[in-house]
Order: C-alpha cells, then structure tokens, then sequence
C-alpha cells in the first residue's frame, strides 16, 4: 500500500518522481515475491491452520497493512467465521464472525464473488461497517473470495486486508490478492482432498481389519466342528485326518487373526505369527518342545497364508515322527538373506527314512500338499540330514516386492 499512487506531472520534482517510481517497482516486486514464497510454502506444508495464518501474514505484508483475515464460510450457521489474522488480539479474534449479507465488504465479496475496494469505509454507503472495524479506526478494506481448486464458484471464504493507516489500495493491490486468493484456493483444495482420501483410506483399512476378523471366526467355528467330529469318529485314520485338516485351517485363521491386528494393512508380521503358531502347537506337540527364531519380516496375505500352511505342515510332521520313542527339540527358524527368506524346521530325531524322497508320485498328503505350496510361493525345498542326527527342512522363497518395498 502506498500513501498516495504516483502519478507524474511537470510540477513534480524529477527526483522526487524517480524516487516516487522506484518505490512503487520495489512495492509491486514483493508482492510478485511474496506469491512466490507463499506458493512454495503452501506445496512443502500439510495442514490447513498453517497455510490460513501464513496468507494472513503474507497479505498483509504485501498490502503494507497492520491487519487481514481469512474468513471461513460456515453452511449451516451462513456466516463467515476467522481462521486466521493478523494484527488482531485473541480475545478479539477467536469468535469473530460476519453475516454473509452485501451489507460488508466480506459479504459483499462472498455473495457476489468480485473483489472490493473501500479506501473511504466509515463513508462508504455500500456498506454497515461492522463493529469491530469501527473499534479499530479500519478506514480502508480489500476483499476478495477465495474459491476452491482456484476457480469456480464454490467459494471457500474471503480474504480480507484492512488499514487504519490513510492512503490508498488501487486495483493493482485488489489483482495481488486475487492471485494470492487463487493460490490459497488451491492449497485448500489440495489439503481437503488429502483429508478426504485420508479419511476413505482410513474406512478401507477398518473395512479390511473387520473382514479379517470375522473370516477368523468363522475359522474357528469350522476348527471347533472339525475338532467335534474327530473326537467322536471310530476310525483312527479318520480321527487323525480331521485333527490335520483342523490344524490347517487354524492356521489360516491365525493369519486372518495377524492381518486384523497388524500395524499395516494386508500385511502379517512374520515373527509374531510364527511366535504365536507355536504357542498354538505346543498344546498339542505330543510332549515335544518347539523352539523358534524369526526376523520381524512383513509379509502380505498372498504370501502369509500358504507360508503358514507350509509351515504348519513341516512342524506337524516333525511331531508326529522325528520322536517316536520319547520327546524332544523341534527348532522353527525365519530368516532373511539377500532379499530371500529362508525357512528351516529341524530336528534330533530319528531322521529321515531310506530313500526318501517327497517328489515320490506315492508321498503322503501332507508332502503332496507341501509340493503344492511350494509350487505357489516359487519356491525350493529341500530335505536332508541333520547333524549329528535327525532332519533338516530348508524353504528358500522370494520375497514379493511389495513386502521389500514396505520394509523400506
């Protein structure tokens, strides 16, 4: 804001109108910089409040003025309320509000979406100059709507720069606040976009956590029907087929059980599920003593789900036939090497049979479903002695790129 605008006569001094000149470039050069500024502000910060208060500041240092607000139109009251100043106490601030009728500058603004330039305001008979003003000597305003994306007529609020001081806001002023307008626009757009992606993201993710949970229910009610009919079939081979397949699905919804609990969605912790499946497994480990290490590897549920069941399947089988004589260690271990995961279930037992071989075309079950999960999770596995007896299974599988990719 300069006192007065130039305007060069032959009365006027040549100094006098080079220095007046000067100022006037120096004037509209920090305005140009100022929307620079306030441009690389509003991309680097999140958080409307933050992006309200700096306008204010920067509008009012660009209009050389002691006092601006940002006004925030509320629907359901139709009033526009302050989110941010400048110059103004507290006290007087917090709860300050304006009608939306053409009676104010800022209404008038709203309503009609054209800037306003009142340089007179106490004489102005456009308007009822609001309480406020008149308590702080406000004898000249500019306002502008802030419409958001920029454009439009979906206005946000007004921005609105005030002076006590005397002199002049010129249509070049009421230009500078409508690009700063425009750029505040946008900000606001961007930010309530975020916080509506953010909010949708958020009702997926508890979308997702509740499917998780109530497959695991289900689960466990197929687990417990599972469990029923074993202990009241006649048959061992059956009784032992069913406690399998019970075993199988609860470990499928244990996996459900990690993904509604997880800090990120669709993914498990591999160190906690495996501390909790044998937890599980001990109850029923014939005595044996499972013991287990892991890397806190996080892994996505295309991933989880049938690494759980190959796993399952592993240790199972290591209880029913590394000791068939006495009890003993059964050792669970995850590990990740160079962008692999490697999995080793191994045992002092009795070892591994003469010519064994789980590729067999007459192997168990239980291998020819290992084979098959090995197959899904492109995998290799291999089975050999351990020492100084027993056996050693060791899974070598790919880590899925979205499970590095979030590590990182």
């Amino acid at each position: 804001m300069l006192e007065q605008p130039f305007e060069k006569t032959a009365d006027f001094p040549i100094f006098l109108q080079s220095e007046a000149v000067r100022d006037q470039l120096q004037y509209r050069l920090r305005q140009q910089s100022l929307l620079g500024e306030f441009g690389r502000f509003a991309l680097q910060t999140r958080g409307v409040p933050q992006i309200l208060q700096r306008a204010a500041e920067c509008c009012a240092e660009g209009l050389q003025a002691r006092f601006a607000k940002v006004l925030e139109f509320l629907p359901d009251q139709n009033r526009l309320l302050c989110r941010a100043d400048v110059g103004w106490a507290p006290e007087q601030i917090d709860s300050a509000s304006l009608g939306t009728a053409v009676g104010s500058p800022a209404g008038y603004a709203y309503q009609t979406g054209e800037s306003v330039i009142s340089n007179h305001l106490p004489d102005d008979l456009r308007f009822h100059t609001p309480q406020s003003l008149v308590d702080h000597g406000i004898i000249r305003v500019i306002n502008v709507p802030i419409a958001r994306g920029g454009e439009g007529k979906d206005y946000f609020g007004v921005l609105e720069v005030e002076s006590s001081d005397p002199g002049q806001f010129d249509q070049a002023d009421a230009d500078f606040l409508a690009a700063f307008a425009g750029l505040l626009g946008i900000a606001i757009e961007r930010e309530q976009a975020d916080a509506r992606l953010a909010e949708a993201l958020e009702h997926q993710a508890l979308l997702t956590r509740e499917m998780s949970h109530r497959i695991k229910n289900s689960l466990a009610s197929v687990v417990g029907l599972l469990r029923v009919q074993s202990r009241s079939a006649h048959s061992d081979d059956v009784r032992a087929a069913l406690q399998e397949a019970s075993s199988r699905v609860a470990t499928i919804a244990q996996v459900h059980d990690n993904l509604a609990r997880g800090s990120r969605i669709g993914f498990i912790d591999l160190a906690d599920f495996i501390e909790e499946f044998c937890g599980r497994l001990q109850a029923t480990a014939n005595g044996n003593q499972l013991c287990f290490r892991a890397d806190p590897i996080p892994l996505p549920a295309d991933h989880a789900i049938p690494l759980g069941l190959l796993i399952n399947e592993l240790v199972t089988n290591a209880v029913k036939h590394a000791y068939p004589d006495h009890c003993g260690v059964i050792e669970l271990s995850a590990s990740r090497i160079d962008g692999r995961l490697y999995v080793e279930v191994a045992d002092q037992g009795v070892g591994l049979p003469a010519g064994f071989d789980f590729d067999a075309p007459r192997c168990s079950l239980g291998f020819k479903v290992i084979n098959g999960l090995v197959r899904q999770l492109r995998g290799r596995l291999q089975a050999r002695a351990n020492q100084p007896c027993g056996a050693r299974f060791q899974l070598d599988l790919p880590i899925l790129p979205a499970a590095a990719q979030i590590e990182r």
